[in-house]
């Protein structure tokens, strides 16, 4: 029996496994989209998806906060600095880690002061586009893709792991079609001939 037995050890010691786990979302929220083995994405989903509730309850004390008290706007900016902290906490030291333009070979340049160099990280990129994109999103932030072909070396199963756009619905199955109706009791049936 599996009773307590939640996750999966992916063969690594637990600081390996946290490690493996932090850069995968880093590159996940750099990249917006990454591939890896399914085993992986699905450890990696419910990783993500928790630092990105923190940006989303981050961006939403900031928004509530608009047009009141001093004293609450300053409450909702001491909040979402704690939200920040969390995420700090939870994704490493490294998350502070400056994003390259991998064309142009130079660090990207801050959207939100195009002038200052490029203060722009895995963080705040987190706190600061990503958060505010699932403001209306209950959950669910995250898609598993499953690959076709197997990764060489282990031949193990791959898939691509990706965060959903603004306002963006999962594909959901189709319905499955109703069932024939049921016959109608004390109604005998005569046999075809």
């Amino acid at each position: 029996m599996r009773h307590r037995k939640a996750g999966r050890h992916l063969n690594r010691t637990p600081a390996h496994r946290r490690a493996l786990l932090r850069n995968l979302a880093r590159a996940l929220f750099r990249y917006e989209r990454i591939r890896t083995t399914v085993p992986k994405a699905k450890e990696l989903r419910p990783f993500a998806e928790k630092l990105i509730t923190l940006a989303k309850r981050a961006h939403l004390a900031l928004v509530n906060a608009e047009g009141k008290s001093e004293a609450e706007q300053k409450q909702a900016r001491v909040q979402a600095l704690h939200y920040r902290r969390r995420a700090a906490a939870i994704l490493g030291p490294v998350a502070e880690t400056l994003l390259w333009d991998d064309a142009k070979d130079e660090p990207l340049t801050d959207p939100l002061n195009p002038k200052g160099t490029s203060l722009d990280n895995v963080l705040k990129k987190l706190f600061r586009e990503i958060g505010p994109r699932y403001v209306n999103r209950p959950g669910g932030y995250t898609r598993i893709i499953k690959l076709h072909y197997r990764r060489l070396g282990d031949a193990s199963p791959t898939a691509i792991i990706e965060l959903l756009k603004k306002d963006e619905e999962k594909v959901r199955k189709q319905p499955k079609a109703a069932a024939a109706p049921a016959p109608v009791v004390g109604q005998e049936t005569t046999p075809a001939t």
